[in-house]
């Protein structure tokens, strides 16, 4: 897959990534790519903003990463736990799902400041729930359907996420 031709500005200028995905292992295989990405070109960790319906695909995304760090035991959705944490020997990777937050003020209650540093990855779904409470995204990642499979457009939201582009376009 060549994503090239892909790279464009979405209407705020921002530079984006517009990625289709056939199904759940083209899913999977993005979040290891960008994992690999982390791991052996930017060496530093991540803010990832992650929007799309119920059941588009933002948890296989996460699980693809997580995997790509170096996890290999299940990754699940966190909609019931708000976080869920991994542990790995060099990085702390955590799948935050806001879907059921009552109020954002519970963030504040679980620390949420601390799991932003540079060493964590940080994979947000329904970000907006938390809206001022939750460090700024490096990358805004919107996954829609299309047909049987996903549209996926990868948005860089900061030096950081442009970066992830640009390395992400290379590999191709």
């Amino acid at each position: 897959m060549t994503m090239e031709s892909n790279i464009t500005r979405d209407e705020n200028s921002l530079p984006c990534l517009t990625i289709p995905l056939a199904d759940e292992q083209a899913t999977v295989d993005l979040g290891n790519q960008m994992a690999a990405v982390i791991k052996t070109e930017l060496n530093q960790g991540i803010v990832v903003y992650l929007n799309g319906d119920l059941g588009a695909g933002k948890t296989t995304l996460t699980r693809g990463f997580v995997q790509g760090m170096g996890h290999s035991g299940n990754v699940k959705s966190p909609t019931y736990t708000l976080v869920e944490p991994y542990e790995l020997a060099d990085w702390h990777v955590y799948h935050f799902d806001l879907y059921r937050l009552a109020d954002p003020e519970e963030l504040e209650f679980m620390g949420i400041r601390e799991y932003f540093n540079e060493h964590c990855c940080c994979f947000i779904e329904w970000p907006e729930k938390g809206e001022g409470l939750l460090a700024s995204a490096d990358m805004m990642i919107n996954i829609a359907y299309q047909g049987d499979g996903r549209i996926v457009e990868l948005v860089a939201k900061s030096e950081l996420g442009k970066q992830l582009l640009i390395a992400l376009n290379k590999r191709g």
